[in-house]
């Protein structure tokens, strides 16, 4: 079909048919999932409660090779749905110009032949001189190819329309008008063949064999097929996701599409989609588990020491995601860009009314710590302020860069991070259901400065009503009243024994975190020594850190909250356990408390600690 492609055809072609049959194919495709649930939660499960037999073993592998034959369906006749709906808009474009062309044709009467090209009639028109002069009309045939020469006598190897002129030529004002059209003809058709050959290659690779019988290993086949569509089909998805727009824009968006739309783009283009801020988190979630599959295989393919570290990271994590969960887990983000991407949240935050968004700091990275221990405080923080009130949620938030040993004390991670983070957070309160969300923000560590510099931005962090700072080496203000959210709403633990919290700050002389971090000599007390003792000399008030005021300071002025003091620091020896003990309650009941309540709206029921 892509070589006999005419531009008769084209012109004439009902692209309805074509949306016609993917409606079809859509309606197998479901009838095929509401067939496999049938079997699943039905015969299945009924089969296994009522009955202990070999007999009954062979039908449950039956029935199991019966599940994966509909999921199979139910996939690849989405698939075919999917690209008959791509070839329908990509199609669109190409068809228009050749009708408009076609129209251009005849309102300047010019005739269009079978074989595209274009006649045009002859003109009387003056020359140089002034005298009146025939120009006759000619044919003249089109080119694809860009950019076009520009027509004339001899151009492009074309002859000299007007031979036997030597000077002047009469030039007929239609040749170049007729060439134009013979031009956007030609590149109607060509574009339309191509077109036609993407979406045909890729519809044959859709056909399954005759009595085929689906394993395991032809499921994963679903991806490289799934691959295939969005490679097809993938300018007709993107072109209508609004990823330059705000996230109010991109509910909007989202909320006028269809429900075989939106299923569309979750299970073709689910990258496009798991990290938007401003779709609902059901849609983001299950667009991030269909992503997840692909994305590690990509890594795997990849290879070195970078991808392998965040493959088994993603490994990981898809166990916990397919583990029950005391607080149901939605998976609001994923990539491999710069040191990974993970946004999980514990409880959904469209339907809570307390939802909290955790940024971690200083040399977080998606590898196995983050899964095992850092994702674990958002867990913990979930489960806490579920008890204060049960309509709860909170989210580790890794959508940035957090800094490594070389980068601790700069900003330029915090400053990127602090306006992805108020795009993630515009999207919660965009897509919470509640009139009136409460939402909170924490940062940890080097995340606290992080939320700092979101803070400071522009009408602060969109929806946000409570800010909690803890472990903090500064968050790039002086005061608490600078973050936005007025100072009774900036809550700090701060814990004496936590090393960045005692970051000496660029006027002060030492080693600083930095050189504590990476073995330097420790006092006879454990503490930092010389390091310490010059900052208390370069800041008199012992209220400077890194990136401004002490959070914990009277000058600062937020409410500091009771922390545990955590274990002195002894080389080698739980040097940053004090840092990392504020979220766990088996460590720190009193400070995961604290939190708890802030996060679950009660923060008038925290327990307070005098400032430094």
């Amino acid at each position: 079909m892509t070589e006999t492609l005419t531009w008769q055809l084209l012109r004439d072609l009902k692209t309805s048919g074509f949306t016609e049959a993917g409606d079809t194919w859509h309606e197998v495709s479901n009838r095929s999932d509401a067939d496999r649930a049938r079997v699943d939660r039905a015969m299945s499960a009924k089969l296994r409660e009522t009955q202990q037999s070999e007999s009954a073993e062979a039908a449950l592998d039956r029935l199991k090779r019966l599940s994966r034959n509909f999921r199979y369906l139910h996939s690849e006749c989405g698939l075919i749905r999917t690209a008959l709906n791509g070839l329908v808009g990509d199609l669109t474009e190409p068809q228009n110009q050749l009708k408009q062309a076609l129209a251009d044709a005849a309102a300047l009467h010019f005739t269009v032949h079978e074989d595209g090209s274009v006649s045009y009639p002859a003109a009387e028109v003056e020359d140089v001189t002034g005298a009146k002069r025939n120009a006759p009309g000619s044919t003249t045939q089109g080119t694809s190819r860009l950019p076009l020469e520009p027509p004339g006598p001899g151009a492009g190897g074309r002859p000299s329309l007007y031979p036997g002129h030597s000077g002047f030529k009469p030039l007929n004002p239609n040749a170049a008008k007729a060439q134009d059209v013979a031009d956007r003809i030609a590149r109607a058709v060509r574009s339309a063949r191509e077109i036609d050959a993407r979406y045909a290659r890729t519809l044959h690779g859709l056909r399954a064999e005759k009595g085929l019988d689906v394993t395991e290993a032809t499921l994963k086949d679903v991806f490289r097929d799934t691959a295939d569509v969005r490679s097809a089909a993938g300018m007709h998805l993107g072109a209508a996701v609004p990823e330059d727009k705000s996230p109010a824009e991109r509910k909007k968006w989202w909320d006028g599409l269809t429900d075989e739309q939106r299923q569309e783009y979750l299970e073709v283009a689910p990258d496009l989609i798991g990290g938007l801020d401003g779709i609902p988190a059901v849609a983001r979630d299950e667009a991030n588990r269909n992503y997840l599959p692909v994305l590690m295989e990509d890594l795997a393919r990849r290879g070195g020491d970078d991808a392998e570290t965040k493959l088994n990271a993603l490994r990981m994590l898809q166990g916990k995601l397919n583990e029950p969960s005391e607080a149901p887990m939605f998976l609001l983000g994923i990539g491999d860009e710069g040191n990974g991407r993970a946004i999980v949240s514990y409880g959904n935050p469209d339907t809570a009314r307390n939802v909290s968004a955790y940024v971690p700091g200083f040399r977080t990275q998606l590898n196995d710590e983050f899964v095992n221990e850092t994702m674990q405080r958002a867990h913990d923080t979930a489960l806490g302020a579920q008890e204060v009130d049960p309509s709860s949620a909170s989210i580790i938030w890794l959508g940035y860069d957090a800094p490594q040993l070389a980068d601790v004390a700069t900003t330029g991670d915090a400053e990127r991070g602090g306006r992805a983070y108020n795009q993630f957070m515009s999207g919660l309160a965009e897509t919470n259901e509640n009139e009136d969300p409460h939402l909170t923000a924490i940062g940890h560590s080097y995340g606290s400065l992080t939320v700092g510099t979101a803070a400071r931005q522009s009408g602060g962090i969109p929806g946000v009503d409570d800010i909690i700072l803890v472990g903090s080496p500064g968050v790039g203000v002086d005061r608490a009243e600078d973050l936005g959210v007025g100072r009774d709403h900036v809550f700090v633990g701060s814990a004496d024994n936590d090393l960045v919290t005692k970051m000496p700050s660029n006027q002060q002389s030492g080693a600083g975190l930095a050189g504590a971090l990476v073995g330097a000599p420790l006092g006879p007390a454990g503490m930092l020594g010389g390091a310490l003792i010059a900052s208390d000399i370069a800041d008199q008030g012992d209220d400077d850190l890194r990136f401004g005021k002490d959070p914990a300071s009277e000058a600062f002025g937020g409410r500091r909250f009771l922390v545990d003091d955590g274990p002195r620091p002894v080389r080698d020896v739980g040097l940053m356990d004090a840092h990392s003990q504020y979220f766990t309650p088996t460590v720190d009941a009193v400070s995961a408390a604290n939190i708890a309540k802030i996060v679950g709206g009660k923060p008038h029921e925290i327990t307070t600690e005098e400032h430094r």
